[in-house]
């Protein structure tokens, strides 16, 4: 028997990315002040955050977990059916579920585990889940978890979707998209997808965790704002992790499939239940997303500008109207050039680059904040428009070297 060393294989795959340009290298950040962090000892305006709605830092959200942490303690103690569900969980999914209009609400300690558990819980090895070609990983992995057969369509093309499930005529069958897509900053077609679903008698399950909070009525999220209720989409997922600005997520809908959740997802099941501070903080962010209707309308308005500042500038953008900005860089070495060259000029972007989107698609993935001033999106997009210069006078190599420099 010859088997592959360990170290040999990790060693090759390093090489690879190294020469494909896609090392991924964790920033450390060490102070965090409204939209200004400390990283490496530098302070950057951040652009990259899912903080949406300013809510991480939020006095009243603060103070909610650390006023819970003081009577409860750190940790979960338990999973949710043994010890660990708390009155202040409760309470979390009661609001959630009113504020998305749902029967009832089940909290997870992530979106991911969200994900996996509701892909998990109701399909099986004769079943298909039909989802969107940009959907979030955590989606497609939850469905290979299952064992279910998997199949993919077009970004946003319902009648794709529609095609995807004729061909599967056997089994139950879901159909799973993002309500906004975290790379495009698009918003699925749902009223198309949830016809296609009644149409194909598949259950309509919708990822918003970029969406809640920020889109729709009352930040209600896509599902919300594209007119539908609990009946079209019998469940959604609202992560408590970006706009929210907290950590975990939720999954609202259908009282009989949450209860069929919380009995057999594995997810749910066997983890440790979120710290009850946690949740406490999180209802705090909830409330306040709720009633605090500026924090949304100044988003728009930051949007609106970049955008008309970005495309006077000649910046490359795609159709997004969310606060998820992409400005298109085409290779990987101009992504990551141009992020360096916003670097030294005091603002930080993240470079995405494939597999995380399409090759040929590298991009600065651009996010605004409620934080953020108009100064502040303006500045940003002069140094865009001044690093993309720089780039097409053959100053790639400089841009990266002082990037390192700057490290």
């Amino acid at each position: 028997m010859s088997r592959p060393g360990w170290r040999d294989r990790i060693e090759a795959a390093r090489a690879q990315r190294e020469a494909s340009s896609r090392v991924r290298v964790r920033r450390t950040v060490t102070l965090r002040d409204g939209a200004r962090c400390l990283v490496d000892g530098r302070s950057l305006l951040n652009f990259c955050g899912n903080d949406y709605l300013g809510l991480s830092q939020h006095f009243a959200v603060v103070g909610a977990l650390q006023d819970a942490a003081s009577r409860e303690g750190a940790g979960g103690v338990g999973s949710h059916l043994v010890c660990g569900h708390h009155q202040l969980h409760d309470a979390l999914e009661r609001e959630v579920a009113d504020w998305l209009g749902t029967p009832r609400a089940l909290l997870f300690g992530s979106g991911y585990l969200a994900n996996l558990a509701v892909v998990q819980a109701l399909l099986g090895d004769e079943d298909v889940c039909v989802q969107d070609r940009l959907n979030h990983a955590s989606l497609i992995d939850a469905a290979r978890l299952a064992g279910c057969r998997l199949r993919r369509y077009p970004h946003a093309d319902a009648e794709g979707a529609i095609r995807q499930l004729r061909s599967m005529p056997e089994g139950a069958a879901m159909l799973a998209t993002d309500g906004v897509f975290s790379m495009d900053g698009d918003i699925a077609p749902l009223r198309e997808l949830a016809l296609v679903a009644r149409v194909q008698k598949a259950l309509l399950y919708v990822d918003d965790a970029h969406g809640i909070g920020v889109v729709g009525p009352d930040g209600r999220g896509s599902v919300a704002a594209s007119k539908l209720g609990a009946n079209d989409v019998p469940l959604q997922l609202a992560t408590l992790g970006k706009a929210l600005g907290g950590y975990g997520a939720v999954v609202a809908g259908d009282a009989d499939l949450i209860q069929h959740l919380s009995e057999t997802a594995r997810s749910y099941i066997y983890t440790t239940a979120l710290p009850p501070a946690q949740a406490a903080a999180s209802l705090a962010a909830v409330k306040l997303a709720r009633a605090e209707h500026w924090r949304r309308t100044k988003l728009d308005e930051l949007i609106g500008r970049f955008r008309e500042r970005a495309q006077r500038a000649g910046l490359e953008l795609m159709d997004s109207q969310t606060a998820i900005q992409p400005v298109i860089c085409g290779d990987d070495d101009t992504a990551l050039a141009m992020a360096a060259g916003l670097e030294q000029a005091g603002y930080w972007v993240a470079a995405i680059r494939p597999p995380t989107v399409p090759e040929g698609r590298a991009r600065l993935r651009v996010t605004l904040s409620a934080l953020h001033g108009v100064a502040d999106v303006d500045g940003l997009v002069e140094a865009m428009a001044k690093s993309r210069e720089r780039i097409r006078l053959g100053l790639v190599e400089t841009a990266r070297r002082e990037a390192v420099l700057a490290r």
